[in-house]
């Protein structure tokens, strides 16, 4: 085989990787979202307040567009506050090998696409009832107090 050949084969079998994620991830996914106690009416949106998905009734699934955004989680159920979590948004496993396999035109394909990146497969909120505390948040360690020399 000459140099050249090698060369058009190579960068043909690159130009089929391209975007590998995007044929073997996906551009979407489900994530399934429960809550305690069950029944709870829940919507997901953006950090920047776009509207993604609505879920009527916990337990349930809902199908998202995979971004590089995280999402938010928003659940209400009658006689308790409002529930929240945040669902950050992860690169695939595909990624790395995207990346070393595809090169930058896969990459970039796969990122355009939301396929390189990827939602928690679950969530989960806890409702506190109305007019009772939420529970506190766990208190960071104290710093150690440091040593000091004595005076001479």
């Amino acid at each position: 085989m000459t140099h050249k050949l090698v060369a058009v084969l190579v960068a043909a079998g690159t130009a089929c990787l391209a975007g590998c994620g995007t044929i073997t991830q996906g551009t979407s996914q489900d994530i399934a979202i429960s809550s305690t106690p069950p029944g709870a009416h829940c919507e997901l949106t953006k950090q920047n307040g776009i509207h993604v998905a609505t879920l009527d009734r916990t337990p349930g699934k809902v199908h998202v567009q995979k971004t590089k955004h995280d999402l938010t989680l928003t659940c209400d159920l009658q006689g308790y506050q409002t529930a929240t979590a945040n669902l950050k948004s992860g690169y695939g496993i595909g990624t790395f090998g995207n990346i070393i396999l595809g090169g930058g035109i896969g990459w970039a394909i796969d990122s355009a696409s939301g396929a390189d990146n990827k939602y928690p497969e679950s969530a989960a909120v806890t409702f506190v009832p109305e007019g009772q505390a939420a529970p506190a948040a766990p208190a960071a360690p104290a710093a150690a107090p440091t040593a000091s020399s004595p005076s001479s």
